[in-house]
C-alpha cells in the first residue's frame, strides 16, 4: 500500500503541492487530479520518492523510508524531467533506459533484443516524437517494468498527449492487471475520466472515500 497523509510543497512564492493525503492498496490504480502542471510534476515527484517530505507522512509498504519508496517506485514521463527527448530514435530511447536499470535486474542482450521480446521490433527505427500517444505511453509503462524491483508505477500527467481517456486509461488498468506481477499505480492527472469509476484523490482538495487531504512540506532530494 501507498499511504501519504498531509503532504505539502512549498514553492518560491506560492504552494506547488497543496496539503494533499491519499491512499492506494497493493494492487490497485488510483488517479488523482491537480489543477496544472506544476502540482500535477510536484506531487509525482513526492509520490515517486524523489522528493523528500519534511512533514507529513509517506510510506510504501510497511516502511516509510525514502530509500524503499525510490528503489520499488518509477516516475513514467514526467515533464522536463524525465519525458525522452523527442529527437531519439525508439531503439536509442531503449538502450538509455536499460542502462540506467541496476546491473543485477538489468535484461541481457541489447535494445533490439528487449523490443524483440516484447513484440516491438517494428518501434526501432521510429522516432519518439511521432509515436501515438498510446503506443509512447505503453513503451514506457514496459521500460519502467523492465526492472523487476519496480513495484509502483507513478504516471505524471499521462493525458497530457492526449485528453481522450482511450488514449491512456487502459494502459494503466493494463500495467496493474497481470496475473504474474503485483504492481501498483498512481496517475497524476488534469481530470478524472467521467466514466472511470475507480479510486480517486485531489491534490488539495477533498477527496472520495478512498482518500482524504491534510497539511505537510517537502524539500528537493539530489537525483
Amino acid at each position: 500500500m501507498l499511504s501519504a497523509e498531509t503532504l505539502f510543497m512549498k514553492g518560491r512564492h506560492s504552494a506547488l503541492l497543496p496539503p494533499t493525503t491519499l491512499e492506494v492498496d497493493t494492487g490497485g490504480l488510483l488517479l488523482v487530479s491537480g489543477d496544472d502542471q506544476s502540482t500535477r510534476t510536484a506531487l509525482a515527484l513526492v509520490l515517486a520518492g524523489r522528493m523528500r517530505p519534511t512533514s507529513g507522512n509517506l510510506s510504501w509498504g510497511h516502511s516509510a523510508r525514502l530509500e524503499h519508496l525510490r528503489r520499488s517506485a518509477a516516475l513514467i514521463d514526467s515533464p522536463e524531467v524525465n519525458e525522452p527527448e523527442r529527437h531519439f530514435r525508439v531503439r536509442d530511447l531503449v538502450a538509455e533506459d536499460l542502462a540506467l536499470i541496476p546491473r543485477r535486474n538489468r535484461p541481457r542482450g541489447k535494445a533490439a533484443d528487449w523490443l524483440s521480446d516484447e513484440g516491438l521490433s517494428d518501434l526501432g527505427p521510429r522516432w519518439v516524437e511521432e509515436l501515438e500517444p498510446h503506443i509512447r505511453l505503453d513503451l514506457l509503462t514496459r521500460l519502467a517494468l523492465a526492472d523487476v524491483d519496480v513495484e509502483l508505477l507513478v504516471f505524471d500527467s499521462p493525458d497530457r498527449h492526449d485528453a481522450d481517456p482511450e488514449a491512456w486509461l487502459p494502459v494503466l488498468t493494463g500495467s496493474v492487471s497481470s496475473p504474474i506481477r503485483l504492481v501498483t499505480a498512481v496517475a497524476v492527472v488534469a481530470q478524472i475520466p467521467p466514466d472511470w469509476t475507480g479510486p480517486t484523490a485531489a491534490a488539495g482538495a477533498a477527496a472520495d472515500t478512498n482518500a482524504a487531504s491534510g497539511t505537510a512540506a517537502a524539500e528537493e532530494v539530489s537525483a
